[in-house]
C-alpha cells in the first residue's frame, strides 16, 4: 500500500503524513512545485485529498480526482467541510459540495471526512491575545464543537489504511461544544495571565480582517461562518474520532496547554531567561 497525501504541508495534511509514517505505511507527500499529479500518483493506490480554501480549490481537487481515477487509485479519503452542499450560501461549503459530487461521479471508492471548525483557527488570535489579553470575535454566545487537526489526521490515517470505511461520511468533532468565553478561560489557565473574550460585530470583524490584508471575499466568507455558528450550526458532537482512532478527541484544555506559548507575550528584548543551569 502506498498513499499519496495532497495538501501535505497543510493544517491536517502534515499530520496525516506523520500518522501514516508512524503506521509504517509508505507515504508520498505531493508538492505541486516539484511534480505533476500523474507523476505523484504513479504506483500509489490510495490518496488523501485536501486543499486550502483558495479560489482554485474546486479546480485542483477535481483534477486530482480525475488523475486518481486514471491512475487506478483504489480509495480516496477526502477532507471536506462540516456541511458540504452545492447550493450552500457558505462559499467553502459550496466548494466542498461540488467536489464531493465530482468524486461521487468518478466512481472511485471514497471516504468523506467532515470536521467541525479546527481548534487551530484560534491561533489567528494569538497576536492579539499575547499583546492585549483580549480574544475578539463575532461569535456571540455560539457553541462550537472545535476539533483538533491532529485528531482529524489520525482519523484520516485510519480510513486510508483500514477496512469498512468506503462509502462512509464521518462528522468529526471535539468532545464538547464550547463558547469563545470558555476558550478565553482555558487560555487564561494555560498562559497564566488573564484573557478576556470580546464579542465584536460582523462589520468590525470584516473590517479588521481586510485591514490585516485578508481578501474581502475571504473575510466575508469567514464572517458568514460565524453567523452560521451563532445560529447553532456547530453545536452537535459525535463519537467518530473515538471510533476511528481509539482515543477521545483532544479538548480545548489540551489545545490551550499545547499552544500556550503562542498566546503569551514574547520575552522582552534583553531580558535574562532562566535556564536549568542557572
Amino acid at each position: 500500500m502506498t498513499v499519496l497525501v495532497t495538501g501535505a504541508t497543510g493544517t491536517v495534511g502534515r499530520h496525516v503524513v506523520r500518522a501514516l509514517r508512524e503506521r509504517h505505511v509508505p507515504v508520498r507527500a505531493f508538492a505541486r512545485t516539484r511534480e505533476t499529479l500523474a507523476d505523484a500518483l504513479a504506483g500509489a493506490d490510495r490518496m488523501f485529498l485536501a486543499c486550502g480554501n483558495v479560489p482554485e480549490q474546486v479546480e485542483f481537487e477535481c483534477a486530482a480526482i480525475d488523475a486518481a481515477a486514471a491512475a487506478g487509485v483504489r480509495r480516496v479519503v477526502k477532507l471536506s467541510g462540516p456541511a458540504p452542499a452545492a447550493g450552500s450560501p457558505l462559499i467553502f461549503e459550496r466548494w466542498h459540495g461540488e467536489i464531493e459530487a465530482h468524486l461521487a461521479d468518478s466512481g472511485l471508492p471514497s471516504v468523506l471526512l467532515r470536521p467541525a471548525a479546527y481548534l487551530t483557527n484560534l491561533l489567528a488570535y494569538a497576536g492579539t491575545v499575547a499583546a492585549a489579553g483580549v480574544l475578539p470575535a463575532p461569535a456571540g454566545d455560539a457553541r462550537v464543537s472545535f476539533v483538533d487537526p491532529r485528531d482529524v489526521a489520525e482519523a484520516a490515517a485510519a480510513c486510508l489504511t483500514g477496512a469498512g470505511h468506503e462509502g462512509r461520511a464521518y462528522a468529526l468533532t471535539g468532545p464538547e461544544a464550547i463558547t469563545f468565553g470558555r476558550v478565553a478561560e482555558e487560555l487564561s489557565a494555560a498562559t497564566g495571565r488573564p484573557v478576556r473574550y470580546l464579542p465584536v460585530t460582523d462589520e468590525d470583524a470584516r473590517a479588521a480582517m481586510i485591514g490585516q490584508g485578508l481578501p474581502a471575499p475571504v473575510a466575508e466568507a469567514i464572517v458568514a461562518i460565524f453567523a452560521s455558528q451563532r445560529a447553532g450550526s456547530m453545536t452537535a458532537t459525535t463519537d467518530a474520532v473515538r471510533e476511528l482512532t481509539g482515543h477521545e478527541p483532544r479538548s480545548i484544555t489540551t489545545f490551550a496547554r499545547d499552544h500556550a506559548d503562542a498566546f503569551r507575550p514574547a520575552p522582552a528584548e534583553g531580558r535574562r531567561i532562566a535556564t536549568p543551569a542557572g
